[in-house]
């Protein structure tokens, strides 16, 4: 592994340029394949690639836009999931999952923070691809609110569990609450920390994509991708 990664002085991993280059090897054949596999036919294959690839790097841009910077990781963005979320709208399960996973790289990509390969994998592959989930509700009335609310959901989910598994030793044992203390453990905290920005996220997107004009919009897009 020491090929591709490099030891930091603070314990983790940096990625070396064989690192790098190896990823973004990666993150092309997952768009590509994932677009061949789970593409309803070859004609719709170039367009969906090309929606991907916008969505993936508007995300992108977004994701530098911080509304809100949390201490240690994470952060409320502009909107960056929901340009992710929309692939599986679009698309469905497969091509969501795909271009999630390949987001995921990306973030890898523009700021590693490894550990362990557990924990890589935990915070960026299953963490950002969960947001594909979105595509179990592509075809569903409601199906954008439905499916942003699910990939959230899975996207918390683990970062809770690398909340408790990898950072479960930064824990405060409690935390100061009107006036008092309120307790908290490595699974309360992490439930706590990662809630607080993925939430905070989620309403605000949630109430965007609600406005009638913003819904319209959406639904336009969608019917241009297919």
């Amino acid at each position: 592994m020491s090929f591709f990664l490099k030891s930091g002085t603070d314990g983790s991993y940096n990625l070396t340029m064989a690192g790098y280059t190896g990823l973004v090897i990666i993150f092309v054949l997952i768009l590509i394949l994932g677009n061949m596999i789970f593409g309803k036919n070859k004609k719709s294959s170039p367009k969906k690639l090309a929606f991907s690839g916008v969505a993936i790097a508007i995300a992108t841009l977004l994701s530098m836009v911080e509304i809100i910077h949390m201490p240690m990781g994470g952060s409320v963005t502009l909107f960056s999931m929901l340009f992710i979320v929309l692939i599986g709208w679009f698309y469905g399960l497969g091509s969501g999952l795909a271009c999630a996973i390949a987001y995921g790289l990306l973030q890898l990509l523009i700021d590693p923070y490894i550990l362990s390969l557990p924990q890589l994998l935990t915070d960026y592959i299953l963490a950002f691809g969960a947001l594909g989930l979105s595509g179990i509700f592509a075809d569903k009335k409601h199906g954008l609110v439905k499916g942003y609310i699910t990939g959230v959901l899975g996207r918390l989910f683990f970062s809770f569990l690398s909340g408790v598994i990898f950072f479960g030793t930064y824990a405060p044992k409690s935390v100061k609450f009107f006036g008092g203390k309120l307790p908290l453990n490595p699974y309360s905290y992490s439930f706590l920390y990662n809630g607080a920005y993925l939430f905070t996220e989620a309403a605000l997107t949630i109430i965007v994509i609600n406005i009638p004009p913003v819904r319209t919009a959406l639904k336009k897009v969608k019917a241009m991708a297919q």
